[in-house]
């Protein structure tokens, strides 16, 4: 298996080729709910938006929250329970009915008139919008931009010839002074066919048009874990480390090293190290490890 040092000195793993053709299909992932294979849901929401939701909000209020490929997720619930608005999106109407049936929210459907067979489906309160069809269906014309974009199974989840169509859909939803925390999971592509599938490093910031130099280091960790992957043959299992990268829109006005120190420290003293990958002339890229948890893998 050949692996190369990324700028962070993270093992990248360079054999990619098993996951570039793998294609899951609109009906797969209906499938997948309807027989109830949703081990990625996370009934408690996820630690990680938890141990960084300060970070995503910026001491904000009144944001809109972008959430790709939602499914369910209870964070949509939470965030707009502290006010912000969330907007949402996803394939299978089941999940999103769900979503509204267990947190006991009234909710109102409605065609979208721009995606024909669309619908948005939005709590009576107004501040949660989510709408059942095709991501790639969408853009900032439907859905306006975002403040702040959660994306946890998302990116992972879209098929690898998809990928670069959907970072250019997600910059065009992005404000001025957005933030994007964004979840990978880095493992042996070989071992797994995904999804999730591996997204390296370097394709990242290739997507999202991030410099490949990286400049001033504060801290590093690397977390790995075992996890059992469903659906892989003999129960395989993998080392797997979960990332957290927090991408800023080009145009925010970049942190203080005080306030990048202030993040660390934070960081250090909730359990959690973490890591600067550097600064660029426009963007703050910030990746954190665990080695507590790890996604289910589909």
């Amino acid at each position: 298996m050949d692996r190369s040092a990324n700028a962070a000195g993270v093992l990248e793993h360079s054999d990619t080729g098993a996951q570039e053709n793998r294609v899951v299909t609109e009906e797969e992932w209906l499938q997948k709910w309807e027989m109830r294979n949703i081990g990625f849901h996370k009934e408690q929401g996820h630690p990680l938006l938890q141990k960084y939701l300060d970070v995503l909000l910026g001491g904000r209020s009144g944001l809109r929250i972008f959430f790709p490929l939602c499914g369910k997720a209870v964070d949509m619930k939470r965030l707009a329970d502290m006010g912000h608005h969330v907007v949402g999106v996803e394939v299978s109407e089941q999940a999103l009915k769900e979503f509204f049936a267990e947190h006991s929210l009234p909710y109102s459907e409605e065609p979208v008139p721009e995606i024909p067979g669309a619908k948005k489906l939005q709590s009576t309160s107004g501040n949660i919008s989510l709408y059942c069809c095709s991501i790639y269906d969408l853009s900032s014309s439907v859905v306006g931009k975002f403040d702040g974009f959660w994306d946890r199974g998302a990116l992972v989840a879209v098929n690898p010839c998809d990928r670069q169509r959907y970072a250019s859909l997600m910059i065009t939803l992005m404000e001025q002074n957005s933030s994007y925390l964004l979840v990978t999971v880095s493992y042996d592509p070989t071992k797994h066919k995904g999804p999730p599938f591996y997204v390296p490093e370097s394709e990242i910031n290739s997507l999202f048009g991030f410099l490949p130099e990286k400049g001033d280091w504060l801290d590093k960790m690397i977390g790995e874990m075992e996890a059992s992957v469903q659906g892989c043959l003999n129960s395989a299992r993998i080392i797997a480390m979960e990332e957290l990268l927090l991408m800023t829109s080009p145009l925010l006005q970049l942190l203080t090293r005080d306030e990048v120190r202030h993040a660390s420290d934070s960081m250090r003293k909730s359990g959690t190290a973490g890591y600067v990958l550097g600064m660029l002339p426009t963007r703050w890229i910030f990746l954190a490890g665990t080695v507590t948890f790890l996604p289910a893998l589909r």
